[in-house]
């Protein structure tokens, strides 16, 4: 599946509909679920260097949300009016039910995005609990019909841990959920990131890694990362001169770590826009190299997921 660099603009804020406050107000899938795994007490790969160098050791690490930049999201109430998808890029790995999408939905990059950018749409249904998550989505006309037309899109149970089909996509190339991966403000605010951050790299293998199902590999090589790569920041690392916001960051990324999620720019960690980001904080993240990671032992040599001591496979 082709994918395109982010375009990283949006325009204002969030987002909302429903004048719904920012962020869900329950959680966010189960508590047992990849995106909330305690990983500190993972083994590191024994290729971890080998990952770490292809993605690039002296790269810095990208926050790539802030007062303007990042995946805006909107939360819609269970009455919210559906639409079909008029049209699909790949609708056979597409959930094809309609989607609750606002008169202005809060697309990746604007509404004036290049049409081949991401164009992420993520809406919350608050009262059932759903999410649903749109990728390149445009404005269409098909005959008499105007609506939207999306490159893929999956709906999820935040209720469920159940995940996409092997071999199938979502809104994003590793067939991930996008939102659960996202820093936002009011998590940063309470000083608490209770999951693993997404992330991008320029390249990645042919081949993925629990949790993630699909692929958008553009090559062969054993040490390109492959989709669902799980890394950790090394516990020596001291955050020393980073502000508040980022601290917080940092203390995520040694508890749960960044999930590669999709193709785009290397070490790129995503989060959603809010006015209250402090970007001049939030620009201290870069302190951080590729060097301060290590990829993790997540999977065993079948291919079968490696679980958080104590917790029984599902």
């Amino acid at each position: 599946m082709k994918r395109f660099l982010p375009v990283f603009a949006v325009l204002g804020a969030i987002a909302l509909a429903d004048n719904e406050p920012l962020g869900p107000k329950f959680q966010v899938f189960p508590p047992d679920n990849p995106w909330h795994w305690d990983v500190t007490g993972f083994k590191v790969h024994p290729d971890s260097a080998k990952f770490i160098a292809n993605v690039g050791a002296d790269r810095e690490f990208h926050p790539d949300w802030g007062t303007k930049y990042g995946i805006p999201y909107a939360v819609v109430s269970g009455k919210a009016k559906k639409q079909k998808i008029l049209e699909w890029q790949y609708g056979d790995e597409s959930d094809r039910d309609p989607y609750p999408i606002p008169d202005n939905p809060p697309i990746e990059g604007g509404p004036d995005a290049p049409e081949d950018s991401d164009r992420h749409v993520l809406l919350i249904d608050r009262d059932n609990m759903l999410l649903y998550e749109l990728w390149q989505v445009l404005p269409c006309e098909k005959g008499r019909e105007k609506g939207w037309k999306a490159g893929s899109g999956a709906i999820w149970n935040l209720r469920s841990n159940d995940s996409r089909k092997e071999g199938w996509t979502s809104a994003d190339a590793a067939g991930l959920a996008i939102f659960p991966g996202l820093v936002r403000y009011e998590e940063v605010e309470r000083g608490v990131i209770d999951h693993a951050i997404r992330y991008t790299v320029r390249k990645s293998a042919k081949r993925y890694w629990f949790p993630a199902t699909h692929h958008a590999g553009r090559g062969d090589d054993a040490d390109l990362p492959p989709m669902g790569m799980r890394v950790r920041l090394k516990a020596s690392f001291e955050p020393k001169g980073m502000g508040k916001q980022a601290k917080v960051v940092v203390a995520a990324l040694k508890k749960h770590g960044g999930i590669l999620a999709d193709n785009g720019s290397d070490w790129f960690f995503t989060g959603s826009p809010d006015k209250r980001w402090d970007d001049d904080d939030l620009r201290t993240l870069s302190k951080i190299k590729g060097s301060d990671f290590e990829v993790l032992e997540t999977v065993d040599a079948k291919g079968k997921p490696i679980y958080p001591a104590g917790m029984k496979p599902k």
